[in-house]
């Protein structure tokens, strides 16, 4: 196994848009692209702390 495979993948950065040319639809549409980006995000959460959590009772035990 090669160790750049145990390196975090790194995130990418959002850079800020300029909304100045947005209609208000396609502002609520890139919300909503947020929204569900970071519902992925939080579920990626959960499972990481899952698996941590379950590791851990078995090295208390």
């Amino acid at each position: 196994m090669d160790e750049d495979d145990l390196e975090p993948v790194k995130a990418k950065s959002f850079e800020g848009k300029v909304f100045d040319t947005f209609s208000i639809e396609e502002i609520e549409a890139y919300i909503g692209e947020l929204k569900a980006e970071i519902a992925r995000a939080e579920a990626a959460i959960g499972a990481k702390r899952g698996f941590r959590d379950s590791a851990e009772d078995v090295f208390r035990s």
